[in-house]
């Protein structure tokens, strides 16, 4: 082992894990390098989304899906717009060959989506592929086989030119077994790419092009799979882009990509690959799939969508999304998910509520000045990437307020729910008290207890008699409580519509006191008096 240089400002040491056991990456696969395009590119425009739920995903599953459930998750795919689906593996599984079956024999396949169905390259297995998909006028046959070293070596047993072999007459069995049908096309994965030297897999992909004859109204898709992430994001991009400039007929061949998630950079090996030239991607609602998932197919299409890109697919009902596919895979989305997690749009830090809070009320503001609608109003709002209304979120979960939350927040929260809003001067002050509450507690104040809180600190009621003095003027009601012993200097006095603030100097103690109702501002100077002889 070596030992890294030390330096003062970084105290750490060497681990007692053998990281000395695992290879980088350049000493398992030679990823030539050219003349970059991709770090100067921009995402323009979506690519075609391709959800292997139905398939890949449902492979990862402990409990995998029965045909009504797959029903379920297929119609949801439909109805957000996804126009090619992976619908199953018909070779391995009476379930999956009868799901496909239903497919074809109930009409749930709209005339512009395409389903596409998955099989390994041995021709028994082909022929029970297209035996489920009899009847269908259109579908995608995708052939997959392992083409890495260690897979060719340890698993498969063949070298390059059995591997090679195999494919090809798997490939012809399938143009076989397709004939002259128009809505059949083909796709080739060879699992592994990323592991894979990259000559020997535009051997495969250049051939099975001249193989399938493809051609621009017939295009076949190649489809390059990370699939066990083994570097950073540009190492892929590298790699797509070298596919992309390389491949033959390249008019004829929708470049694809299958990132997986193994090292947490499945979004980011996604977004880096449609930049080198992919023009496709698969991936799963949520990122379900082995190990750590499939690439997440609604963070990628959302993280165009908040750079002003149409997705292409419709998300504006995320909780329903998310509820649907939580139902089929039985996996529940995690809270923080991008996006879609149930706190995602949730502020409890103080400091970000109150940038959260301003930048709402400046939204409001601006849009009611220009008079355009504020859903339509161009979105700049901090720690707010998108409106969380956008995709079926209303503001109630934004701002939550617990022992780390400030002033800001907890003044949110009783204006949007119970009107109140809080003088500036009377927040800190409140804010206080809520914190020594959660503190407390241990535990979030929901907006009800907030406003009970409220009313508890600053709504206060003194002896019998001396409310009827809240009606007199403020001349008055100074006069008659300095009759009744107390010095009273009113400092500030506002009005919201909904309650009245004094902050007031009593005895030498200032302290502010509040009022809902009829005669509010004179109501709110006693309950400030009530307070410092409580």
């Amino acid at each position: 082992m070596t030992t890294a240089p030390s330096f003062r400002w970084n105290p750490q040491r060497p681990s007692p894990m053998p990281y000395d056991r695992y290879r980088p990456f350049h000493e398992r696969v030679d990823v030539p390098v050219g003349d970059r395009g991709w770090p100067a590119a921009r995402m323009e425009r979506a690519p075609l989304w391709v959800p292997v739920d139905l398939r890949d995903g449902n492979q990862a599953l402990a409990e995998p899906m029965d045909t009504p459930r797959k029903r379920r998750l297929f119609d949801l795919l439909v109805a957000t717009g996804f126009k090619e689906i992976e619908v199953g593996y018909p070779s391995a599984s009476r379930t999956d060959f009868d799901f496909v079956r239903h497919l074809v024999t109930s009409g749930a396949v709209p005339d512009d989506v395409t389903p596409v169905v998955f099989t390994p390259a041995r021709p028994e297995l082909i022929d029970r592929t297209f035996d489920a998909i009899e009847g269908l006028p259109r579908a995608v046959v995708h052939l997959y086989i392992a083409t890495s070293p260690v897979w060719r070596e340890v698993v498969l047993g063949r070298d390059r030119s059995e591997v090679w072999a195999t494919v090809r007459a798997a490939a012809g069995h399938m143009a076989r077994r397709a004939g002259d049908a128009p809505g059949i096309r083909f796709q080739f994965s060879p699992e592994t790419f990323n592991l894979t030297e990259p000559d020997f897999v535009l051997e495969l992909c250049d051939g099975l092009t001249e193989l399938w004859d493809a051609s621009p109204d017939r295009p076949v898709t190649h489809n390059l799979p990370a699939t066990v992430e083994i570097a950073t994001p540009n190492i892929y991009a590298d790699q797509i882009e070298y596919m992309h400039r390389n491949l033959s007929r390249r008019e004829a061949v929708i470049l694809s990509v299958h990132p997986h998630n193994d090292r947490g950079t499945g979004v980011a090996c996604a977004e880096l690959a449609v930049l080198a030239g992919a023009q496709r991607v698969e991936g799963c609602l949520f990122g379900n799939g082995e190990r750590t998932g499939n690439v997440d197919l609604v963070t990628l299409a959302l993280n165009l969508y908040a750079q002003g890109v149409d997705p292409m697919v419709d998300f504006s009902d995320i909780d329903t999304v998310r509820d649907t596919v939580e139902h089929c895979n039985r996996l529940p989305v995690h809270p923080r998910h991008p996006y879609a997690g149930d706190l995602v749009h949730t502020a409890f830090s103080g400091t970000h509520q109150d940038a959260i809070s301003k930048g709402l009320a400046e939204h409001a503001r601006t849009a009611a000045e220009s008079g355009v609608p504020e859903g339509r109003l161009p979105w700049s709002v901090p720690y707010l990437p998108i409106d969380p209304a956008d995709v079926g979120r209303s503001y109630e979960a934004v701002i939550r307020v617990n022992s780390q939350s400030g002033k800001g927040g907890m003044a949110y929260l009783l204006r949007t729910h119970h009107g109140l809003d809080l003088p500036p001067r009377l927040r800190p002050d409140f804010s206080r008290v809520v914190q020594e509450a959660t503190d407390t507690s241990g535990r979030e104040a929901t907006p009800k207890e907030l406003y009970e809180l409220f009313r508890q600190t600053y709504v206060i009621e003194g002896p019998p008699g001396q409310e009827e003095w809240a009606d007199l003027d403020g001349t008055a009601l100074i006069g008659a409580l300095a009759a009744a012993g107390r010095t009273v200097e009113v400092l500030e006095l506002t009005e919201d519509g909904a309650a009245a603030y004094a902050e007031c100097r009593v005895d030498g103690v200032t302290v502010w006191g509040a009022a809902e109702g009829p005669a509010a501002s004179g109501r709110a100077v006693l309950s400030a008096v009530h307070r410092v002889v409580r």
